[in-house]
């Protein structure tokens, strides 16, 4: 591709590289350079990519494109983001995928993957379509699952990502849109045709520092769509949509203002059900899926149906038929044993309340709590989790998740500086397998142990290392052994 193709739609301050020369590629990693690639010197938070200019121009760049004048005697492009311009000539350079299949983005603090998984399920079942998804737990090119180590990748990966559903014969993808990604310009070049809100809670304050920050963040997802489909009793919602440029379809279930609504609500151990109402229509809905937030998620999935054009009733079918989403509210099989185990990504304060109010509403017994907090990630949220799963949780084991780089007793501090006045016990065992056992060991007839935090994840990152970690076959070891 010809460099002045690569470029096109960027705003250039200075230039010294023949925009006529061909570019063999779009790198922005200096140590995978190869010769005749454009070197994008991006500013990340552990690394300057312009300290790295000698080593691109050393391997072969054909030019570099910067935020400031390079030192070295080398052709470049001066911008004013890199961040910005890396998305740009990295849709440039796959043929811009996006603009050729109907993109639907989900942004919320919690819900996300649930909503995609949910969304993807009905598009698959009344439109045939072949769906691309990208998320938490994994990436998906219909039925074929990739890996994934961010919820949105960098926006050269992700533009690659594009390119591979479209050739794969992908119609539409869904994808969750972190915070981060909005921010750090990932998904600059996507113009999406429905956005979907959730909910914004406690989380990622060691990034945006404030929730006003992490609010705003999330709200630029609404000056990039078509059609934003908002969480109408969310506290943030009027905040998420106040700069919005789209059109806005409201849901809730408390807000009488919305204009789709869930009524004659029923939540049981198996899943929900509820009346969908909008505009004198109404139809009723059932997931299996338990909680009430499962009625939100559900409600943001149909609002984004029909923002689609699909029609209630056959939205309503298909859900009906989706199932769960791996970790999330996830049953253990614990053949013989008259307990029950529970696996869900509950690792904020919003998402550990609802998990637990969920299960508290259908557990006969006691209910376990087994959790913690990640390192490195927001300390301020250690607290209110103690405090809510002493509060709501019959009994709390405080164990380890994901310490990364932090000792796992200071986390485990943090939290239980929440819990001193908790009407509920709680117990601290520090490693997460022994903690899990322990209450394997203690359970009674009728108690639901839910197993809060790592949900889909099946490792233990500790010092920048992932020791394999599965919760099921921790339970599944024990209960073998227990025979």
């Amino acid at each position: 591709m010809q460099l002045s193709a690569l470029l096109e739609g960027i705003e250039i301050l200075a230039c010294t590289a023949d925009k006529t020369l061909e570019v063999t590629g779009v790198c922005y990693d200096s140590r995978k350079i190869q010769p005749g690639e454009l070197f994008v010197a991006v500013t990340g938070f552990a690394a300057d990519g312009h300290k790295f200019i000698p080593m691109a121009a050393a391997k072969g760049a054909l030019a570099v494109l910067c935020e400031r004048e390079p030192e070295e005697n080398v052709p470049y492009i001066k911008v004013a983001s890199t961040r910005h311009a890396l998305a740009v000539v990295s849709a440039n350079w796959f043929g811009r995928p996006a603009d050729n299949m109907c993109m639907i983005g989900v942004t919320g603090t919690n819900g996300k993957t649930t909503s995609t998984y949910l969304l993807k399920s009905i598009l698959e079942q009344t439109l045939g379509a072949k769906v691309g998804l990208i998320g938490t737990i994994q990436n998906m090119i219909g039925d074929t699952a990739i890996e994934t180590e961010r919820t949105t990748p960098e926006s050269y990966e992700l533009q690659q990502l594009f390119a591979q559903m479209y050739a794969a014969g992908c119609t539409h993808v869904i994808m969750e849109v972190s915070s981060h990604a909005l921010v750090l310009n990932r998904v600059d070049t996507v113009q999406f045709k429905v956005g979907v809100f959730t909910n914004l809670t406690e989380d990622h304050l060691d990034f945006h520092k404030t929730m006003e920050e992490y609010c705003r963040a999330k709200a630029m997802l609404f000056t990039r769509c078509e059609t934003g489909v908002v969480n109408l009793d969310d506290a943030y919602c009027e905040k998420i949509t106040k700069d919005a440029a789209c059109r806005l379809l409201t849901y809730g279930v408390k807000d009488t203002h919305a204009q789709l609504r869930a009524e004659n609500l029923e939540l049981q151990a198996s899943g929900v059900a509820f009346d969908v109402c909008r505009a004198g229509e109404r139809i009723r809905a059932a997931l299996a899926i338990p909680g009430s937030f499962s009625v939100y998620n559900a409600l943001g999935v149909i609002g984004a149906a029909l923002a689609l054009g699909l029609p209630l009733e056959k939205i309503t079918l298909a859900l009906a038929k989706s199932s769960g989403v791996k970790g999330r509210a996830e049953v253990v099989p614990t053949p013989g044993k008259d307990y029950t185990v529970l696996i869900d990504y509950s690792h904020t304060p919003d998402s550990l309340e609802n998990i637990l109010r969920t299960v508290r509403g259908f557990c006969r017994g006691r209910l376990i709590a087994v959790f913690g907090c990640g390192g490195d990630r927001d300390r301020l949220k250690r607290p209110i989790m103690g405090e809510a799963a002493g509060r709501l949780a019959d009994l709390s084991i405080v164990t380890s998740d994901n310490p990364r780089t932090e000792k796992p007793m200071d986390i485990i501090d943090d939290i239980v500086a929440g819990m001193q006045d908790a009407p509920h016990p709680y117990r601290v065992i520090e490693n997460r397998v022994e903690a899990i056992e322990w209450a394997l060991a203690h359970a009674q007839p009728d108690d639901v142990i839910v197993l809060c935090g790592k949900g889909h994840e099946t490792y233990q990152e500790v010092n920048h290392v992932k020791h394999h970690m599965d919760e099921r076959e921790i339970v599944a070891a024990y209960l073998e052994r227990e025979r």
